[in-house]
């Protein structure tokens, strides 16, 4: 596939308008406010992960309306110092998986707390634990398009109130500093992190990669692959609802967390990326923290000659040394 969207040299200084309603941190505010009216904690077990160097323990907390949300917490066996942690989001239709499955975060020197994805998990991967009560509301039967016609039933409504909770559990363990935590993603895992970035005003760090739901209506425009390709089915059979479902899409596109984001972001795109187009990052990027009154720390690394793999696993080693040089852990394992 070749790059389909604007020039290397055009993404690099493309800076879309950006259509937000006009209560767009109120609805942000308020939601929040309610999720946190309960205690976020619920239970922290231990975890069977068949590993000798890493201490695994399958937690809830409570999310969105105080929903009881799944995440495996690992940290470094043998290190009993509170540490940085790494919250991580999962990508679209995947669970939390096995506590075996994620392990670079930890092996780096980090406590690693990874989100289970409400209402998802039966696409790819080992599966998820959390349901997703609300998930009967109107709109298409994929979490993309579930409750597209209202804002407050929307499922990303419920999932990024999930996301920001769960930096909350994270900082209610015992054996964290709680002040040097950051947000990490991948695809929806970015466009998580990124709202995360936007809404957590003492995030210590963020990582982005691929991310989904930024420049939403560009993307629309631009790929039928899912799950953007879902929201357009949706609004192909339900021709007329477009006006209704921009006006929930702007409450969640990831440009206008970026602009609300202080902490330092680290972000990377494939720019030939037909599922989250690379427009998308760069708009959040060239965006980033504009509304904070800062200048943060920032990078992207793009790749041309890759799709939604973007850099793979060179990336995951850029990403591990700009996080040590930005939340250095103390003293390592072993």
């Amino acid at each position: 596939m070749p790059a389909f969207d604007l020039p290397a040299a055009e993404l690099e200084h493309y800076r879309p308008d950006v259509q937000e309603p006009p209560d767009f941190d109120e609805f942000w505010r308020d939601t929040l406010k309610e999720a946190a009216q309960t205690e976020v904690l619920v239970s922290v077990r231990p975890a069977e992960n068949g590993l000798r160097l890493t201490r695994t323990w399958d937690i809830t907390f409570r999310g969105f309306a105080g929903d009881p949300v799944r995440a495996w917490y690992s940290r470094p066996a043998g290190v009993p110092e509170p540490l940085p942690a790494v919250v991580e989001y999962a990508g679209y239709g995947r669970g939390r998986g096995l506590p075996h499955e994620r392990l670079t975060w930890v092996n780096a020197g980090y406590a690693h707390l990874l989100m289970d994805n409400r209402g998802q998990g039966d696409q790819y991967g080992s599966g998820g634990a959390t349901p997703d009560p609300h998930a009967s509301a109107p709109g298409g039967p994929g979490p993309a398009a579930r409750g597209l016609p209202d804002p407050r039933a929307y499922h990303y409504r419920r999932l990024i109130t999930d996301a920001v909770r769960a930096v909350a559990a994270v900082r209610a363990l015992p054996d964290v500093d709680g002040g040097r935590v950051a947000a990490v993603g991948n695809s929806q895992g970015g466009g998580l992190a990124l709202a995360v970035a936007g809404l957590v005003p003492d995030l210590a760090a963020v990582l982005v990669t691929a991310p989904f739901l930024c420049g939403i209506r560009r993307a629309l425009d631009l790929t039928d692959a899912s799950p953007y390709g879902e929201i357009g089915a949706y609004l192909s059979v339900h021709r007329g609802a477009e006006e209704a479902a921009y006006r929930t899409l702007s409450y969640v596109d990831g440009v206008s967390f970026a602009r609300r984001a202080a902490a330092p972001a680290h972000f990377g795109t494939g720019l030939r990326d037909t599922v989250c187009p690379p427009s998308g990052a760069y708009a959040a990027f060239n965006r980033y923290g504009e509304l904070t009154g800062v200048d943060p720390r920032k990078e992207i690394h793009a790749y041309p000659y890759n799709g939604h793999e973007g850099g793979d696993a060179v990336h995951v080693r850029r990403q591990l040394d700009w996080l040590a040089g930005v939340l250095p852990v103390s003293r390592w394992p072993g």
